[in-house]
């Protein structure tokens, strides 16, 4: 039983750092695509204030939250 505890936190770890990693990747693609966006200036602002949002969140360390929210700047800015 100590194993299977032990296996699960384990994986549960390493999950929580491949989400950790994708932050900053999607950071850069969000702030690349907006140089050529063609949205419009309300959808723009939605855009920053997300951006934001998921890089306050992935500095608090809530990685599942800050791709969730990054992923929906990109969905905006059709990237």
């Amino acid at each position: 039983m100590k194993k299977l505890s032990l296996l699960f936190v384990s994986l549960f770890m390493m999950a929580s750092l491949a989400l950790a990693n994708q932050c900053p990747g999607i950071m850069k693609k969000i702030d690349a695509a907006m140089a050529n966006a063609k949205v419009s200036p309300a959808q723009m602002e939605e855009v920053k204030k997300l951006r934001a949002e998921g890089e306050a969140l992935h500095k608090a360390g809530k990685h599942p939250q800050s791709v969730e929210t990054l992923n929906k700047a990109m969905k905006i800015l059709g990237a």
